[in-house]
């Protein structure tokens, strides 16, 4: 028998977000985004959950051809393009469309010789100030010329991503800037039928900016949250719990210390429940002393360093706590943030943790 340790993947759940995605889209298409192995919850799973979307949204060559393979038809657009000359005949071949980010990828696309019937649709974004990846304004109109120049080449959309969707005040960086940034980007482009897709999840939920031809929804297709407001303040609903059970309980006095390193020293008597998952799971290592988690349902807190296969948890309070008892670490009943928070840490970053060694099953 395996480990305790599971991740249950809801389906239903993943549906019921991708509807709300869906509601807040308007007009809109939406990408169903599902890079990381479906941010951990199984690619498999999410061809089954995402099966109205009008899109599938990755960064995986392997990945986008997977989807494929497995008899998907709608659109598939790799958010980072491609990386290598080699992937180019496998983008055509599978009619997967692509993201253009720079020079380097339009060299690639001018140099490859293409067939008179080969298509690659692109969508060729704009770095609005955001510095990760796109032309910035006043080089978008010579990349869109080099690329409507290339045979194969299709240019179908604009494409942005916001740096604070969900705090569009920011100092630093205004969601209105970005805006401008990207309108000034547009207004160089002489096309009318391009597309545009500026939305990510957070600014999905908060609805802004109004006009998207395609929106992209991520981490809110899993139930976490984007930015500041909770994911139950949309009606999100957890896609992924993450469950084991208690394999020793342990009673020690006050003044002996739990774990690695001796960190957490009990004031009184306590009886700590020792869980089957540890950083080799993928539960962040640096959770500190208090991180929550569920015991029989019940609310609790983790005690004592993580070590690589365990956890130690305080059951004093928990008169039922024994060998065998379920503990959630983060799922229904316990939201993923709450234990992002308290490891200092996001959401996306746990789901996309979870270790090979934890088996994915679908729950309801």
């Amino acid at each position: 028998m395996p480990r305790p340790i599971c991740a249950t993947i809801h389906l239903s759940a993943l549906k019921h977000n991708y509807q709300i995605a869906r509601q807040h889209a308007g007009s809109a298409k939406v990408w169903a985004v599902v890079k990381a192995n479906a941010y951990g919850h199984g690619l498999h799973f999410a061809l089954q959950a995402f099966d109205d979307a009008d899109g599938l949204a990755l960064v995986e060559v392997d990945g986008a051809i997977k989807i494929r393979q497995s008899g998907w038809n709608k659109p598939v657009l790799l958010l980072e393009g491609f990386f290598h000359a080699d992937d180019l005949p496998l983008v055509v071949q599978h009619q997967i469309d692509v993201a253009v980010h720079c020079d380097e990828q339009i060299a690639l696309l001018e140099q490859a010789g293409f067939a008179p019937s080969d298509v690659i649709q692109v969508h060729l974004k704009v770095n609005g100030g955001m510095n990760r990846l796109g032309f910035k304004p006043d080089a978008v109109a010579a990349a869109f010329q080099r690329l409507s120049a290339i045979s194969a080449v299709q240019v179908v959309e604009l494409m942005m991503h916001f740096a604070n969707a969900d705090d569009p005040s920011n100092a630093n960086l205004p969601l209105a800037e970005q805006l401008r940034q990207f309108e000034q980007a547009r207004s160089t482009v002489h096309h009318s039928g391009l597309q545009i897709s500026l939305a990510n999840s957070a600014a999905n939920l908060l609805d802004t900016p109004p006009v998207n031809d395609w929106v992209r929804a991520g981490i809110m297709l899993y139930g976490g949250s984007s930015g500041k407001e909770s994911a139950a303040t949309f009606g999100l609903l957890p896609a992924m719990t993450l469950a084991s059970e208690l394999i020793a309980i342990q009673h020690i006095a006050a003044g002996e210390s739990v774990g690695y390193g001796s960190r957490y020293v009990a004031a009184k008597a306590m009886k700590i429940g020792v869980v089957a998952c540890g950083y080799a799971d993928g539960y962040p290592r640096h959770a500190a002393d208090g991180t929550p988690v569920l015991v029989n349902g019940v609310r609790t807190v983790m005690v004592g360093r993580v070590s690589m296969d365990m956890i130690t948890v305080d059951v004093t309070d928990i008169p039922d706590a024994r060998v065998g008892s379920v503990v959630t670490l983060w799922g229904q009943g316990l939201p993923i943030d709450d234990v992002a928070r308290a490891a200092d840490t996001i959401g996306y970053e746990l789901m996309c943790a979870v270790a090979q060694r934890v088996q994915l099953v679908a729950g309801d």
